[in-house]
């Protein structure tokens, strides 16, 4: 048992605020403050970039990562990150390793700084993240400070059962009380709600995320992705220790650079009136970039 102030002394580390990300600047102005050691879930519709979301996100921290993807190949996962660290599309990353020689090396260079670990296989076990968990404290003598699930129902058992995702989240919690990690989760939103087809583009509210579960972890955040535009939106659904909206009305704005799986600050066109008149709606006017 601990006291109050002994379990605060304790645990005071594992609550700092995460190494904050340029590009979700307009997240943090929300009052948004992702933490160490958290149960983090980002939930959205099929098609709105969460994994490029989550690879952006830890590849920007570099933490020491531990990444389990079921819902991506290995290389699709690599070759994300590396057009992610170039500038280069996919395809140019994909026919560059094809063609060997100084293009190969290039990518390879370009990924050797990050921090990440993959685990591939699908589906997630409990004796697989026991598996993978011993082999990065083997390799670096230390648990990874994220630990990231690419997705809940890729969990074995986890596909449709409501019963065996509540039991995974619980595990998940689990794992980030006893590690200190940050536990990032990815998960889906209903595509078949009214709201999905009457606003697709709209990040979806608590009660859209399949199964109620965006309640439980400490910070759940909603995506969507205006495919005509790029405007990508973040809602905070869920934040035990700051504000949040759980219709996902108010949400922060970001530009996604899909092609090459890079998240930055949206920046937007405003009317300004002119230093020589008055504005009108039907006047000339000026434009400023913020």
């Amino acid at each position: 048992m601990l006291t109050p102030a002994r379990s605060l002394a304790l645990h005071a580390e594992s609550g700092k605020e995460l190494p904050r990300v340029e590009a979700f600047d307009a997240l943090y102005g929300m009052g948004c403050r992702p933490r160490h050691g958290e149960v983090i879930m980002i939930a959205g519709r099929s098609g709105t970039q969460k994994s490029g979301l989550a690879l952006f996100w830890v590849a920007s921290m570099n933490l020491p990562t531990l990444y389990f993807s079921a819902d991506m190949s290995a290389f699709t996962s690599s070759s994300r990150l590396a057009s992610m660290q170039t500038g280069d599309t996919t395809e140019m990353v994909e026919a560059g390793m094809a063609a060997g020689g100084r293009h190969r090396e290039e990518y390879l260079a370009a990924l050797a700084h990050l921090d990440i670990t993959f685990a591939f296989g699908s589906p997630i076990t409990w004796q697989a993240v026991d598996e993978e968990l011993a082999a990065f404290i083997e390799l670096w003598d230390a648990y990874p400070q994220v630990i990231v699930f690419d997705n809940l129902m890729d969990f074995d058992g986890a596909e449709s059962d409501y019963t065996e995702q509540m039991s995974v989240m619980s595990g998940l919690t689990e794992l980030a009380r006893a590690t200190g990690a940050t536990v990032i989760v990815l998960h889906h939103a209903s595509d078949k709600s009214w709201e999905a087809k009457s606003d697709p583009w709209a990040p979806p509210s608590r009660d859209q995320v399949k199964g109620g579960l965006s309640e439980k972890p400490e910070l759940s955040l909603s995506v969507a992705l205006d495919p005509t535009s790029h405007e990508y939106r973040v809602a905070v659904i869920k934040q035990r220790m700051g504000p949040c909206d759980p219709t996902a009305k108010r949400y922060a704005s970001l530009r996604c650079h899909p092609e090459v799986t890079r998240f930055s600050k949206l920046e937007r066109v405003v009317p300004i009136a002119s230093p020589s008149k008055p504005w009108s709606p039907t006047g000339v006017l000026n434009q400023k970039a913020v």
